[in-house]
């Protein structure tokens, strides 16, 4: 039975038809039946019918067949083939709506994450000195929190408790979902902001009057519930919820028989990246967003939908397509990935070891500081966001085991991209606003911003 929006489409289409059907009966009337070139050219005067009926979903016919679709002498194959791109429609907006079975494997892995996470022994990291002088203090715990669920998971499998293609088979389903969610708490987050009371730092409300703005980037640095850091435990949720969409997909690949090289690279990439994220889970508590970004649906909506589902699209999409990779691809693949992870992860701890201890030897020397506040040895003494060209080469390597067939999967890199040009924008205009003369000390000592020689 069609849907009340299939139905508009159906009156919206019926009547294009038969306005078509008036138009192309006029313009045959002296066409020889049998002659296939007028025909055609028929057809073509008639194409921006098509281009109509391509436009709401319908499959593309040639000209032949859109002449006989206007004039009423539309054969079997073509009807059903216009009955099945409507039904693919409809499956594709049946797939997102959200089901009770998505609203509970995503509530029991948000109740898992949040109850047994704070149980599991962990290192205490305090976070870094806010405006007021207090401190939040992390339990970090992560890597132990994710290979426990990963062996309960397998352990169910075993069982035939759950099925470990759950997330592939329902990956637009939990989708929707997710996004759902996130408006929700988001919203929540605003209102109980909005009436929060409180003046210190992490949670004294920054209202700015405009219900937009402060939806999207939040009123409050480090709201909580139960003790639970809000910011700390959407993050690990997302970088979770990637692994297990792809692990969900590997399943699903070894199910049907198709696992491929391409397949195994692209796994072993991200599971390598996702691991020493847990290992060096302490790093996050120093980093921009922990430290500075209000809480609000920018960050939840990254960190729950963004991350997980627009991370994974290389692995969704080698489920559908065969990449054979040749010994070359394969060496300059494994390069990219190794020299990314070197830059990005010493970098980052570069960083964090320079905050804890400024004295803290880099690259076995004394650290240069500038001002006293400025890092400008190791990593930061090449780039001033060094870290960034780390990033971006990880990336690439998590795509580059798709071959270079579609633009598809290199969506994650390019998306990357494009915003840490735009972040690094932002980190050089608060820099020079907090630190004035020693950042404009810094960016004469190091003045390449990403690249060096290029960018």
């Amino acid at each position: 039975m069609l849907s009340q929006a299939s139905k508009w489409e159906e009156i919206i289409i019926t009547t294009v038809i038969e306005v078509g059907r008036l138009e192309a009966e006029v313009l045959v009337e002296d066409v020889d039946e049998a002659g296939a070139q007028e025909r055609g050219e028929i057809g073509v005067s008639l194409s921006h019918w098509g281009e109509a009926r391509e436009g709401m979903g319908y499959m593309t016919m040639d000209a032949s067949a859109f002449v006989d679709f206007m004039t009423g002498r539309l054969t079997d194959s073509n009807t059903a083939s216009i009955q099945s791109s409507s039904m693919d429609l409809d499956s594709l907006i049946n797939s997102l709506l959200p089901s009770w079975t998505s609203v509970a494997m995503l509530l029991s892995f948000f109740t898992y994450l949040g109850t047994v996470g704070s149980i599991l022994p962990g290192r205490i990291i305090p976070g870094v000195t806010l405006s007021d002088g207090t401190r939040l203090h992390y339990r970090c715990n992560g890597m132990l929190l994710l290979l426990l669920f990963v062996l309960l998971l397998g352990a169910g499998a075993w069982l035939d408790l759950v099925s470990p293609s759950a997330i592939a088979d329902r990956g637009l389903e939990l989708l929707s979902t997710t996004f759902i969610f996130s408006v929700f708490v988001t919203l929540v987050l605003y209102v109980t902001g909005c009436q929060s009371r409180n003046q210190s730092s992490s949670l004294k409300p920054h209202v700015t009057g405009n219900l937009i703005h402060d939806w999207w980037f939040g009123i409050q640095l480090n709201p909580q519930i139960i003790g639970i850091d809000l910011k700390f435990f959407f993050v690990r949720a997302g970088m979770m919820g990637w692994l297990l969409i792809n692990l969900s997909v590997l399943a699903k690949c070894i199910q049907e028989g198709i696992l491929s090289k391409s397949m195994i690279f692209y796994q072993l990439f991200c599971f390598l990246y996702i691991l020493d994220y847990f290992f060096h889970e302490e790093y996050m508590t120093s980093t921009w967003d922990i430290i500075a970004e209000r809480l609000g649906f920018m960050l939840v909506f990254g960190d729950l939908v963004w991350i997980p589902f627009t991370f994974s699209i290389q692995g969704w999409w080698l489920l559908s397509n065969r990449v054979d990779l040749t010994m070359a691809a394969v060496i300059a693949n494994c390069l990219v990935f190794l020299i990314g992870y070197c830059v990005f992860r010493g970098a980052n701890k570069q960083k964090h070891d320079f905050k804890k201890n400024p004295k803290a030897l880099i690259w076995g020397s004394p650290p240069k500081v500038i001002g006293g506040k400025l890092l400008a040895s190791g990593y930061w003494g090449i780039a001033r966001h060094c870290n960034y060209l780390g990033d971006l080469l990880v990336a690439l390597s998590f795509s580059l085991p798709c071959g270079l067939s579609s633009p598809v999967p290199y969506f994650y890199p390019i998306y990357l991209l494009i915003l840490l040009i735009w972040r690094e924008r932002r980190d050089e205009a608060r820099c020079a606003e907090k630190y004035k003369e020693i950042w404009a000390e810094y960016r004469k000592l190091v003045p390449w911003r990403i690249l060096p020689y290029v960018y």
